[in-house]
């Protein structure tokens, strides 16, 4: 079956730094764009980053442009999350997704598969 695992969550202070992976399985992974969505308490979903399967093309949500950076290593089926100059407002649980599309997407029915998620905590 399909498995999206993250990690590197975890607590920092403001202006840190932390690297979000995520590792896939049971999919053809380099054929399928992906993506990061975080979602803070009492709050919906929301877009973070997401990377093509096609020429490597990224998309980032403008509250994180130019702090965080994604990536791909598509021989070890694996996706990741640089975040540099971490505010308190990142404070969220944050998820990797997988889309069975060929462009980078920001809504979250674009996605067919989800892992359980990684919590991400700033302090100030």
């Amino acid at each position: 079956q399909v498995q999206l695992v993250e990690s590197g969550g975890g607590l920092v202070q403001a202006g840190g730094s932390l690297r979000l992976s995520c590792a896939a399985s049971g999919i053809t992974f380099s054929t399928y764009t992906m993506g990061w969505f975080r979602q803070a308490p009492g709050k919906e979903r929301e877009f973070v980053s997401a990377i093509s399967w096609i020429g490597g093309s990224s998309h980032y949500a403008d509250s994180v442009k130019g702090r965080f950076t994604i990536s791909r290593d598509d021989a070890k089926n694996a996706v990741y999350l640089q975040m540099n100059s971490l505010k308190p407002e990142d404070t969220a649980v944050y998820y990797c997704a997988a889309g069975p599309i060929p462009t980078t997407r920001r809504a979250t029915y674009d996605y067919s598969y989800w892992g359980q998620g990684t919590q991400v905590t700033v302090s100030s």
